[in-house]
């Protein structure tokens, strides 16, 4: 009887070992991860200092407030019609709109696999930190596109033309 104990632990504990050996990332994988977390992170252009001679002293100095943002906005929005601007600033909403369907879109898409997997399992991985990658810089593209569509509504208003042009 105990031999029939001691090849049922054996067998028992050769089943454990396999299982764990599928759960575990292999430290080429692990490494392999981390090299794309930081190629990814150096392929980011660098975030822009603002300095204490860039800000102006007088709030109502317009000229030193534009940045590259604002100077293109601020070019084309000599005197316009109402109907201009509402044209220009439901256009802006629809491309900002579009692209935040396109965020969703990529979002829902986004699935690692499971613990279980056994063939592809980190190329299919790889690929969905790539996803998320896109997700990041196209939310940083949304956020630029929410500016400027601020900036617009902004600039309406202080043309004179009322809520109705720049509120949905």
């Amino acid at each position: 009887m105990s031999h029939v104990y001691r090849k049922a632990f054996c067998i028992f504990s050769l089943c454990i070992a396999l299982i764990g050996l599928g759960f575990a990332q292999s430290l080429g994988d692990i490494a392999r991860e981390q090299r794309q977390k930081q190629q990814s992170k150096k392929d980011q252009p660098a975030p822009k200092v603002i300095t204490n001679e860039e800000i102006p002293e007088h709030p109502d100095d317009n000229t030193a407030m534009a940045t590259e943002g604002d100077k293109e906005p601020s070019s084309s929005m000599g005197s316009k019609s109402a109907e201009q601007w509402k044209a220009q600033i439901a256009a802006q909403r629809r491309s900002v709109d579009e692209l935040q369907k396109q965020i969703d879109q990529l979002n829902s898409s986004i699935h690692f696999a499971p613990g279980t997997c056994v063939r592809g399992c980190v190329q299919h991985n790889e690929r969905q930190v790539e996803k998320q990658d896109e997700v990041q810089r196209m939310q940083a593209q949304l956020d630029e596109q929410r500016k400027r569509l601020d900036d617009m509504q902004e600039a309406a208003r202080k043309e004179g033309f009322g809520n109705s042009v720049y509120e949905p």
